[in-house]
């Protein structure tokens, strides 16, 4: 073998790679065990206990945060949690561009704009400019955006190309103003590790919440306005003696909490020892009273210097009680801090005196730098108008802002223009605020204090500081926030609950151990014990590589994700039986071991490169047109197929090549008693009987297609549009009476009901009220949930119980829009496929036939599943719907049938070169049997993994492992009894042609 030294330089890499990546993973749970341990089963807690230590280097350098970000994450389906897909309103901006022009050509574009978007059109601005034109071809655009805030940027005479050109750029501007806002309320809603990303459709925004349980609160957090505002400031001398007078009514509040609660602890007497569980009055849930004590005794002594003294808050907040100074800041604390000085300022007492002295204290958005934890409170203040607290100015009231680098130092600084009658009240402000500083809040948080240098006439600003482009480039877009009014709606929405998430880490572990003992165990029965263990070792540093590789790419590891491994494996073992298979065929051939091996895997490299190629093509396009478990589910696939052919083709043989350089296994025969005959020369005549092979196979196809006709297919909200609710009862549940019981509360449009996992655990799919854009529809809905299924629900239990209690496991929503483009997505996604399969298989073996009998083959495969999908639904005891899942394993078993079809062509074109003499029907017929044991041995170990992912992955991917056990045997037939005839017939009919 060439190269042995790059080969050993990249194992050495990777694994080095591997090791540092994954040493994350190992280090961070560490963390978490002793943040468990600390808080008593209190989430509260644990996450305190987290954020304590987020910027301390506990590993190689990195801070815990550092750690927590390189570590690999697990999805929601494996640890609870929320998904949610945003829709920004395109329109809703290019309405408040033209200042909510009535012009009636103009609202009808845009209504037809957002009808072609819902179908698929991924550019707003081109679908609105194309409809406009087409409802007044001679209209000027100018005339709808010459607005008083754009006419610096659009005059009477501008083009309507001129005029698109900006929309197009206002509207990405719009965009990132929403996707900022979201991703700084999400950041001060307190989740640990979130992420939020823009989707391929413009507009669309993926939040992904792990561990959230209050999606109520999410959804009206996530959906809310933003509300730009300024403030007025004061600085601390001013209100320190305020500041004094709130910090003695904390000290004399905690002084007497701690004479009530010694009061109480003299007059209780303890009889048992016994563990109690109670409710943690944060989060609702069961916590362990023994540990919660133990834990609340360690929070005291840790306290105790701050509670003991004379001036807690002074403390908390870093203030020296006879030292007022003359800033806005009236406090600088460690987010683990902010806590417990925000229960001091909570206090009802404290908060009557703050709002009587006009004080409203805020924290900042973000750290005071990129590389602390420590926030800054900032003292505002407060403006009565009609009774209420205001703002000196808020909302609309921004032109433009613009972020740029400093003409006078390194630092970047911000363009600010306020609108003609802000700028009048901007003047007046500044003019009375001169050397003092004016706060600029967004969301009720604070992202700049600017000082006033002088009075700001004509409303155009330059706000500085020692900010990086970034930060400018946030500050600016924080500004422009108020100015465009684009509504956020939540247009697809999953949540899965801990004990699910745990439930679905549980089987995906069970079902990956048991597979990888299956494939061990079938190498070695198959080939012997030192051969079956070099491809083993291989499969587990194929495993090690891939998870490695996977945590430098930042992966999220999902139960598909984990099918994706397990399919992976399958496919390295694919590999390995074609090598030895071919190592067999040497043997037998008369050649020495070392030759053979050496051969074995000489001929065998084109077969397998072929193969993992078009797997890739299916993961690759997998990846394009999926959207969440299916783009994780191809990520993984795509990381095992090139780590598992580097393995099984270049390490096993550098493997095999030392051993024999060193004298080991000279004996090595690769059979055993079992397979020592088995498919040993066979002589089976494939195209004896083709015509009644394609009369099978029409018939086949007719029924496949009549049943998909009237039968159809039992679609899932993912192409229907709809919500999914995963209950889970005390007793086991007759679907029937649960479909009876919610009909009357659903007005027509009856809910569905089938059992998941256990007979106590239902799914309930319902369409009602789906293009609703009312935020309420979501509680409405759970309302009638409620009542419908009361009579099934233990004695007693209420709404509260109900929703944040155990009995509802996961929540999904898929708007229409989502569903009308999730279609379309799944039939190019397909079709793509097949396609680029067809013309892979055409420039690697230059001949028509091959690529005819591929294309023909997949799409019977195809058929045969979506038949068998259509006949079988409702009749067998697990889901049968077609959803995105479904599609993914469509498209797997297209990117692994054709690994058969590869093979045997493989051979038949080497057939031909070796014997250009023979009659097309014995190289067909020939190649076809010397690949049956490579054929049946690659199948039966897919299929043996596929029926432990069936029965052992859960039942989130029972329907996707149904359907690749289909595919897997369809597509074995079709390899032999589809796509070998067909090309054979091809060929033989031009080779008659040229006689």
């Amino acid at each position: 073998m060439q190269n042995k030294g790059f080969i050993k330089f990249l194992a050495i890499a990777l694994t080095l790679v591997s090791l540092f990546y994954l040493s994350f993973t190992i280090v961070t749970n560490k963390y978490y065990k002793q943040a468990k341990e600390y808080s008593g089963g209190i989430p509260t807690l644990e996450s305190q206990y987290l954020d304590s230590l987020a910027k301390e280097k506990i590993w190689l350098g990195y801070s815990l945060e550092k750690c927590r970000a390189m570590e690999i994450n697990l999805g929601l389906d494996l640890k609870g949690g929320m998904n949610v897909i945003m829709e920004i309103a395109a329109a809703d901006v290019l309405k408040s561009l033209s200042d909510n022009n009535p012009d009636p050509v103009f609202n009808q574009a845009l209504t037809k704009a957002s009808e072609l978007q819902s179908k698929g059109q991924n550019d707003f601005i081109s679908a609105f400019a194309g409809s406009y034109k087409e409802l007044d071809p001679n209209a000027k655009l100018s005339v709808i955006f010459g607005t008083y805030e754009l006419k610096d940027k659009i005059r009477p005479q501008s083009s309507n190309e001129e005029v698109i050109a900006i929309l197009r750029t206002e509207l990405k501007s719009a965009y990132d103003n929403s996707f900022n806002v979201l991703r700084n309320r999400i950041d001060k809603f307190g989740v640990v590790a979130p992420n939020i990303q823009n989707m391929d459709r413009e507009g669309l925004i993926s939040i992904e919440l792990p561990g959230v349980k209050e999606p109520d609160r999410v959804r009206d957090l996530l959906q809310g306005t933003a509300n730009l505002e300024f403030w007025e400031t004061y600085t601390e001398a001013e209100i320190h003696q305020t500041l004094i007078t709130a910090n003695n009514i904390i000290r004399d509040s905690i002084q007497y909490a701690r004479q009530q609660a010694q009061a109480s602890v003299s007059s209780t007497t303890p009889e048992t020892s016994e563990v109690v569980e109670q409710i943690d009055p944060v989060t609702g849930e069961l916590i362990n009273k023994e540990a919660a004590t133990e834990q609340a005794n360690e929070e005291m002594a840790e306290e105790a210097a701050i509670e003991n003294s004379q001036w807690p808050l002074f403390a908390l907040m870093g203030l020296n009680p006879a030292e007022p100074y003359q800033q806005c800041v009236v406090a600088a604390a460690r987010k683990s801090d902010l806590s417990k000085i925000n229960s001091f300022l909570n206090n009802a007492k404290v908060k009557a005196l703050l709002d009587a002295n006009r004080i409203s204290l805020k924290w900042t958005v973000k750290p005071r730098t990129e590389d602390s934890d420590v926030y800054e409170l900032v003292a505002l203040k407060i403006n009565y108008i009609d009774g209420k607290p205001k703002p000196v100015l808020s909302g609309d009231v921004i032109q433009d802002a613009t972020d740029h680098f400093s003409q006078y130092s390194s630092y970047a600084e911000v363009s600010m223009t306020m609108k003609s009658e802000a700028a009048k009240i901007w003047a007046r402000l500044t003019k009375d605020n001169i050397g003092r500083s004016v706060a600029i809040v967004l969301d009720d948080a604070v992202y700049s204090f600017p000082t006033v240098q002088t009075e700001i006439t004509g409303g155009v600003s330059q706000i500085t500081g020692n900010f990086t482009s970034e930060q400018a480039k946030d500050l600016a877009n924080v500004l422009k926030s108020g100015r465009m009014s684009a509504r956020a709606k939540i247009v697809q929405e999953e949540i899965v609950g801990p004990s699910l998430g745990q439930q679905a880490i549980n089987q995906g572990f069970v079902s990956f151990v048991i597979a990888l003992i299956i494939l061990v165990l079938y190498l070695i029965i198959m080939y012997g014990w030192r051969p079956g263990l070099v491809a083993s070792g291989a499969l587990v540093l194929n495993l090690f590589f891939s998870l490695g590789v996977m945590a430098s790419f930042h992966v999220v590891l999902t139960l598909s994700g984990i099918a994706g491994i397990v399919l992976a494996l399958a496919i390295a073992v694919d590999a390995n039986v074609l090598i030895y298979e071919r190592i067999k065929e040497e043997m037998r051939g008369g050649k020495v071991l070392k030759k053979a091996v050496e051969e074995g895997y000489g001929k065998a490299f084109s077969a397998i490169f072929d193969a993992n190629l078009t797997s890739l093509i299916t993961g690759i396009i997998l990846l394009v047109f999926g959207t969440g478990p299916i783009r994780g589910f191809a990520f993984t696939l795509i990381i095992g197929i090139v780590v598992s052919f580097f393995t099984a083709v270049f390490l096993t043989r550098l493997t095999y090549e030392t051993l024999f350089a060193k004298g080991k296994l000279q004996n090595l025969i690769f059979t055993t008693r079992v397979s020592k005959n088995f498919l040993v020369n066979p002589n089976v005549n494939f195209l004896k009987n083709v015509k009644t092979l394609y009369i099978a196979i029409g018939v086949i196809s007719i029924l496949g297609v009549t049943t998909f006709a009237t039968r159809g297919l039992n679609q899932g909200i993912d192409y229907t549009g709809g919500r999914n609710y995963v209950i889970k009862f005390k007793q086991p549940v007759n679907t029937v009476q649960a479909e009876a019981l919610l009909d009357p509360y659903f007005e027509n449009h009856t809910p569905s009901v089938i059992t998941i996992g256990t007979s106590n655990q239902v799914r309930i799919s319902t369409n009602y009220m789906i293009n609703s854009n009312d935020i309420s529809v979501d509680s409405i809905i759970q309302i009638r949930l409620y009542e419908g299924l009361k009579t099934l629900l233990p004695e007693g239990t209420n709404y509260d119980e109900f929703i944040k209690g155990d009995y509802i496991q996961s929540q999904q929503k898929v708007g229409p829009s989502i569903a009308d483009d999730l279609k379309q997505k799944a039939f190019w996604a397909i079709g793509l496929a097949v396609l680029a399969i067809g013309l892979y298989i055409l420039l690697r073996f230059r001949d028509i036939s091959y690529s005819v009998g591929s294309i023909l083959a997949l799409t019977f495969d195809t058929l045969f599943i979506l038949g068998m999908y259509a006949t079988l639904w409702g009749f067998v005891p697990f889901s049968l719907e077609v959803d995105q899942t479904f599609i993914g394993a469509i498209l797997t078993v297209v990117g692994y049938s054709i690994n058969d079809k590869v093979v045997i062509f493989d051979r038949v074109r080497e057939y031909t070169h070796l014997y250009p003499k023979k009659p097309k029907f014995e190289i067909f017929n020939g190649a076809l049997n010397s690949t049956l044991d490579r054929t049946f041995n690659t199948s039966m170990s897919t299929l043996l993994v596929l029926l432990i992912i069936f029965f052992f992955g859960g039942e989130s991917i029972r329907s996707f492992s149904f359907a690749m056990i289909l595919g897997v045997i369809i597509g074995t037939l079709s390899s032999l009894f589809v796509a070998a005839p067909i090309a054979y017939n091809i060929q033989a009919r031009k080779e008659k042609k040229s006689l």
